[in-house]
């Protein structure tokens, strides 16, 4: 190998949402892996940045750019926004970055990469956005059914060789682990499940009285039951707490707190949703609640699993507000069993 290729300069491209950026973290771990003199920057919006940043300690990457692709699309002509644009642009091409890997396939997250100004700018051959697929210099087909292998497989075009995905190092929030063993203090010694009802959209949410059902059934088997909610999800977590007879906890969440916390429990129960594939990036068994969502392609990977999953269900990434009809045939006893069962296996 090359002088220069033993330091080539890597930008990633994966801008959100929180599973996705999960999803990538594995690639992107084989390539550190594979490649440690490299040096690794990753574009992501601001709101993620605790997956791969927190003050200064980045266990994967070099640098971090903070991509506001949202704000900036709701008012893209005001002058703030034309001048933090102006300023991201400054910041990817000081790195003098050699190659753009775009892990997201979205117009958005390609236009992000081309600020950067590289020689070679990488995308998926069939991605999320067909359009962004032009704006790609190379195109990589992938075989892999899930999606992180066929990020992986991106990946691989520019390492020039095979990669296997890795468990990623996230950063360790000091507050947020003081937080979590304070939580978990006030039951020592009994296995901790974390419940997650949310989702991103109404048709992959499994009903919140269900995860209730399932928190008293494993409460009642002598389990600590935690429920996570994100930022418009309290009162979510509420009727669980309500439909569990209050035996669940609902403890206010931040981001840090959800990595602090999951590094500590036996077990994650939950949909299609973030939390699930952070349990997965941080080696926790975990049970998969799918619906519309195909779990061969965004399901648990690399860890223990149970997935359940009405034969009849069909991939459709519609945002229709009720649950998806085969999510509903899904029943608090058949979860609470995938539970018990992985809860064994763990012991």
């Amino acid at each position: 190998m090359s002088q220069q290729n033993e330091q080539l300069r890597v930008l990633i491209v994966r801008l959100g949402a929180m599973g996705d950026i999960l999803h990538a973290l594995p690639a992107a771990a084989a390539l550190r892996q594979a490649h440690p003199k490299w040096y690794l920057g990753w574009a992501v919006e601001p709101r993620w940045r605790a997956l791969l940043e927190d003050r200064g300690q980045m266990p994967l990457v070099d640098r971090l750019h903070l991509v506001k692709a949202k704000d900036w699309a709701r008012s893209p002509l005001r002058p703030e926004t034309l001048r933090e644009i102006a300023a991201l642009r400054h910041s990817l091409r000081a790195e003098r970055y050699d190659v753009c890997i775009d892990l997201q396939g979205a117009v958005r997250s390609a236009l992000a990469g081309r600020l950067a100004g590289t020689p070679r700018m990488i995308g998926e051959d069939r991605p999320r956005e067909w359009a962004a697929r032009w704006l790609f210099g190379e195109r990589i087909p992938t075989q892999g059914l899930h999606v992180i292998e066929q990020a992986v497989e991106v990946c691989e075009a520019v390492a020039g060789e095979r990669l296997s995905p890795l468990l990623p190092s996230l950063p360790v929030n000091r507050e947020a682990e003081l937080w979590a063993n304070g939580v978990l203090s006030e039951a020592p010694h009994r296995p901790v499940v974390l419940l997650s009802p949310g989702a991103g959209w109404g048709a992959k949410r499994w009903p919140a009285e269900r995860y209730g059902a399932v928190a008293a059934d494993l409460h009642a088997r002598g389990c600590m039951v935690l429920v996570n909610a994100g930022p418009q999800e309290q009162a979510i977590a509420a009727e669980v707490v309500r439909a569990s007879a209050g035996v669940a906890q609902a403890p206010e969440f931040t981001l840090e707190r959800l990595i602090a916390l999951t590094r500590r429990v036996c077990l994650v129960i939950a949909g299609d949703t973030g939390p699930l594939h952070l349990a997965c990036a941080l080696g926790k068994p975990v049970v998969g609640i799918y619906g519309p969502t195909d779990p061969r392609r965004n399901g648990p990977f690399g860890v223990p699993f149970r997935v359940l999953r009405h034969p009849e269900s069909k991939r459709d990434h519609s945002r229709h507000a009720e649950p998806e009809a085969g999510l509903l045939t899904i029943t608090p006893e058949q979860v609470a069993e995938a539970a018990k069962e992985l809860l064994r296996g763990n012991q």
